[in-house]
């Protein structure tokens, strides 16, 4: 992928297999976020191909990527603030129905009942991700909610669309040490508990620690080093990159 001559993303070769959680680090402007807009679709690629569960995917738009059963969640939020709670994560679920604008208009038993389904299926989403988001706040607006808890949200509003995988851009961003630790938690469970399959990309290494199967670190659109996190971390190339050519640590 390039913009006016400039390679974002330059012969990359990854894969996630299922049940994995994969994280995806690398200093800023090192293609991390492009390489999660083309997955979903915001991008095509210029070049090579994107297959998921067997199947391309590739100049899919954006919904009908979701569909195949990919969700997102962005590196800077984006809630609908002034709806609830539970309204944020019943509009995720929306592109599931059948109901259309007419039935939606005459309010059909049919189309009612969608809404009702649509409903118990927030509240099973939000109830995944406990008291931080149950019982009293499903009917308080998202912007009342402390920020760990939008990005709670943000998480659950993505498991609406019923996803196989989960792409999460920075999910610990701007939190603090114990709302990082539970984060980091939430998503060891998003997979033993739930099921999902999970791309990361995060900054925080304590986390990358705490939650990879495998680390693919970038540089440039280019992956530079792939394996354990302590692989990676020790990587040349890695230190290379976040220090500097020759950069060191000195006592």
């Amino acid at each position: 992928m390039a913009f006016g001559g400039l390679k974002v993303i330059d012969r990359l070769d990854l894969h996630v297999d299922e049940g994995e959680i994969v994280s995806v680090i690398g200093p800023n402007g090192a293609g991390k976020t492009t390489l999660f807009n083309l997955v979903t679709g915001v991008y095509e690629p210029d070049d090579g191909d994107i297959v998921f569960a067997g199947s391309s995917i590739k100049g899919l738009d954006p919904h009908q990527i979701t569909r195949r059963g990919i969700a997102r969640t962005f590196q800077t939020l984006r809630l609908f603030l002034n709806m609830s709670v539970r309204e944020n994560v019943m509009a995720a679920a929306y592109g599931h129905t059948k109901a259309g604008v007419f039935r939606a208009m005459l309010r059909t038993p049919g189309m009612r009942r969608e809404e009702q389904e649509i409903r118990e299926l927030a509240e099973k989403r939000l109830a995944f991700f406990g008291e931080r988001l149950m019982g009293y706040r499903w009917d308080q607006p998202a912007y009342s909610l402390s920020y760990a808890n939008r990005r709670r949200l943000e998480i659950a509003r993505a498991t609406a669309t019923n996803p196989r995988m989960l792409l999460l851009d920075e999910p610990a961003a701007g939190m603090n040490p114990k709302e990082t630790q539970e984060i980091t938690e939430l998503i060891g469970k998003l997979r033993e508990e739930a099921g999902y399959t999970i791309l990361v990309i995060e900054h925080d290494m304590h986390v990358v620690e705490g939650i990879s199967d495998r680390v693919v670190a970038l540089d440039h659109g280019t992956k530079i080093a792939e394996g354990t996190f302590v692989d990676v971390a020790t990587s040349p190339q890695v230190v290379e990159a976040y220090l500097g050519t020759g950069g060191m640590v000195h006592k």
